[in-house]
């Protein structure tokens, strides 16, 4: 099983029009509300490609029900904890010429829901993964991911990181098996700016050093790189297609990574699926789907 964890899940509200132009009206052609947060979205891929998984985190008020009400509708599996005041947050995402998003501040979150959460951990074992993805939400211990990984240490269960920052940082004592940065983030870490895959592989390997198992590193246009626990380099390149969307790529990209993993038990598969699953939803107004993300692989 694969438990993900979005601390601050949202309400996606997506408008699309043609152009935007800032101090007038505009008309938005179309309009779709979804569910969105990091670790929802890479459920909702692993959900897609028959990969048995769990989203846990925080939702409250009529907003956190229809979100959980849309998630269940797509078939994917969640155990949140309802907060006892506050709403889930609703985001606002314009497609137009470019993208803009707005995003709102989450919940307060209580001591009686965090306990629900890390309650929630005691299930882990052997052969499961947690993914912990995105910010903290108000309220929360910033060492929270660390805390939650200590939680998990003795039960033989497996950490992906894709964090930014002191939040990722803080995990690297426990020795992660997967991190995902992207090269900004990568380079933001060092306080550098990383512009070569030679450049990207370099930090990879300090980051390596640090404590972190795989570190797979999503690098734009130019695909993506990933350094496995052997030392060994392997690059991703981006199949041909015209980019749509560029929210959730990168959760479905650790979505593929572990799909392919959990199906093949390599290294070299388990990018190529990454690749392919993030490309898949970069072509897409929408996350991937499983005959998206086939063809592509193909």
């Amino acid at each position: 099983m694969i438990y993900t964890v979005t601390c601050n899940p949202a309400l996606d509200y997506t408008l699309k029009t043609e152009t935007f132009t800032a101090g007038k009206i505009n008309r938005a052609e179309s309009t779709r509300l979804t569910y969105g947060g990091k670790g929802i979205n890479v459920s909702a891929v692993l959900t897609a490609l028959g990969i048995p998984t769990t989203a846990l985190g925080f939702i409250g008020g009529a907003n956190g029900e229809r979100l959980a009400a849309l998630m269940q509708a797509d078939g994917i599996p969640s155990d949140f904890i309802r907060l006892s005041a506050g709403e889930t947050r609703i985001n606002v995402k314009i497609k137009a010429e470019e993208e803009w998003d707005l995003n709102a501040p989450g919940p307060q979150i209580d001591e009686r829901a965090l306990q629900g959460l890390m309650d929630r951990l005691d299930r882990l074992q052997a052969g499961d993964y947690l993914v912990l993805s995105g910010s903290v939400s108000a309220g929360l211990p910033v060492d929270l991911y660390r805390q939650m990984l200590c939680r998990i240490k003795e039960r033989g269960a497996e950490a992906v990181v894709d964090a930014e920052g002191a939040l990722l940082r803080q995990t690297l004592d426990f020795k992660p098996f997967l991190v995902k940065p992207n090269h900004l983030e990568l380079g933001e870490l060092y306080g550098v700016k990383l512009h070569s895959l030679g450049e990207i592989e370099e930090y990879a390997r300090k980051l390596q050093g640090e404590g972190a198992r795989n570190v797979l590193v999503s690098c734009g246009a130019q695909g993506a790189l990933l350094l496995d626990e052997h030392g060994r380099v392997h690059k991703g390149e981006n199949a041909k297609g015209l980019v749509k969307n560029t929210v959730g790529c990168g959760d479905s990209m650790v979505a593929g990574f572990l799909a392919g993993w959990i199906k093949g038990g390599s290294y070299e598969q388990a990018l190529r699926w990454g690749v392919a699953c993030g490309n898949a939803t970069a072509f897409s107004d929408t996350l991937a789907t499983k005959q998206e993300i086939l063809n592509l692989l193909k």
